[in-house]
């Protein structure tokens, strides 16, 4: 049997997703052994439809279902990139557009710190608060 007959043997195709029903890894990919080699499927399916996938790209699935092989919801992408579309802490971070204090995260309002945006507003807030609190001490102790 051809590996790609073996592969798509292993697929289940609806109108929308094509799952992959054989082995999954831990991290909710699917797997064939190519060679005796372990693949991702859905690398493998992208390669056979759209050619290599470039060096230093991720394959991101677009449909978001990490089990999906069709090619038309997989897409050559930087790990940057795909992260940042992805459910992470880093995607809902950078989704965000006001601070917790519903000041805007524009140009303007929004410094980096230590690869953090910082709101510029809460910090003078902050600064502020503490000059009073040093001189209401000042004042107490004289």
């Amino acid at each position: 049997m051809s590996l790609e007959s073996r592969f798509w043997s292993k697929v289940e195709k609806s109108s929308a997703c094509w799952l992959w029903m054989a082995n999954r890894v831990g991290n909710g990919y699917g797997q064939i052994s190519v060679n005796g080699r372990k693949v991702y499927a859905h690398r493998l399916s992208y390669e056979w439809a759209k050619g290599p996938i470039p060096a230093g790209l991720d394959i991101d699935h677009l449909c978001r279902v990490l089990l999906c092989v069709n090619p038309d919801h997989l897409e050559a992408v930087t790990r940057r990139e795909n992260l940042l579309r992805g459910n992470t802490l880093a995607a809902r971070q950078v989704a965000r557009t006001h601070c917790p204090s519903s000041h805007p995260y524009d140009e303007e309002n929004t410094r980096i710190r230590r690869g953090k945006r910082e709101c510029r507003e809460c910090g003078r807030v902050r600064c502020l608060a503490r000059y009073h609190d040093r001189r209401r001490e000042l004042h107490v102790g004289a």
